[in-house]
């Protein structure tokens, strides 16, 4: 029997819903932890370090990716971000079924190293409703948000791609929504694994 974990990996526009989706799942399904990726962006005022990010300066998220640290890295958004390799591959040997956060060129280069991970994308209703959502944060500014929603017909494009899309038009539906994929998923391994 296989007891090495399942890879899943969120995606969707930056005011998506990704990371609350996310702590929602994590409350919900204990059997899961989250792969605390690196950036060089600063930190929001609600974002704590090794919880929601490892927060790196720029030279030393290169010092990094130079030595082959991050299975997958990329700018967004002038910052970098990454992922750590030997942090997934402990925790899948460990039997824990791990969650991400990627953006959909992350994504796709984890799902090149491991072609089980599940993706999963996360559309908003729309695009005023992105905008809506971004300036709410009141943590960019315009610029920012223009820079964001300029990316949303390429990163929708991806997601139409991914095997799963999910709706974000009430947060406790898209959370429900995300965990069935998860039961799904997680069920079928079991029985072929029997």
């Amino acid at each position: 029997m296989n007891n090495r974990g399942q890879l899943f990996v969120l995606s969707g526009s930056s005011g998506g819903g990704k990371t609350t989706i996310i702590h929602e799942v994590l409350s919900i399904r204990k059997d899961f932890v989250f792969s605390v990726s690196s950036t060089t962006r600063e930190p929001r005022e609600h974002e704590k370090e090794g919880v929601d990010y490892h927060f790196l300066k720029r030279d030393e998220f290169l010092k990094r990716r130079d030595a082959g640290e991050f299975i997958e890295w990329a700018e967004v958004h002038k910052h970098l971000y990454g992922t750590e390799h030997r942090q997934i591959d402990k925790m899948l040997e460990l039997g824990q079924n791990v969650i991400l956060d990627l953006d959909v060129y992350g994504a796709s280069s984890i799902h090149d190293l491991f072609p089980n991970a599940v993706l999963i994308f996360i559309f908003p209703p729309s695009v005023e409703e992105l905008r809506r959502r971004l300036e709410n944060r009141g943590t960019n500014t315009p610029e920012q948000i223009e820079l964001r929603l300029s990316r949303y017909p390429f990163e929708r494009a991806r997601g139409e791609a991914y095997p799963y899309h999910v709706l974000n038009d009430n947060l406790m539906d898209t959370v429900d929504s995300v965990l069935e994929i998860i039961e799904d998923v997680i069920s079928s391994r079991a029985k072929r694994s029997i």
